[in-house]
């Protein structure tokens, strides 16, 4: 089985993950825009079963996004780290900027109704101007 290893940027919090990371797609939401300071979030869908924080879990801190979403950060250098969901307990969203030995790549683009006004998309995944319902209903667009 497969670790990839995920830390802050203070290296206060470490974590693991074991085995393979699910869907990975660029989100391109306001919220994540801000979240990373970034044109969007390249992250990936786990099982919660898979992560592990190694150090630092009394520098985690958490903010509720939304209803749905919590946002967890170091409280030391500000790094942001993963996301839970209120109606999927068993997944966590971990962005792969964190990530070392990745070699996933994305799939699709989300949210492009919400994109940065400055960037210009120049790949051919499929773009999604909201949330298809489901990462499964990614995959089926694609076959």
């Amino acid at each position: 089985m497969s670790k990839i290893h995920g830390m802050c940027l203070c290296e206060k919090v470490k974590y693991e993950i074991h085995g393979e990371l699910g869907p990975v797609y660029n989100c391109h939401c306001s919220k994540c825009r801000r979240w990373h300071g970034a044109a969007f979030r390249t992250r990936a869908s786990i099982n919660k079963k898979q992560f592990q924080v190694l150090s630092g879990e009394d520098v985690l801190s958490s903010y509720k996004s939304s209803d749905n979403v919590t946002k967890y950060f170091c409280s030391h250098c500000g790094s942001p780290l993963h996301s839970t969901y209120i109606d999927r307990p068993d997944v966590i969203g971990v962005p792969l900027g964190a990530l070392e030995g990745v070699s996933s790549v994305p799939e699709a683009h989300m949210f492009t109704d919400s994109m940065a006004s400055w960037y210009t998309i120049t790949d051919s995944l499929p773009q999604y101007p909201r949330w298809p319902g489901s990462e499964s209903a990614v995959r089926e667009t694609k076959t």
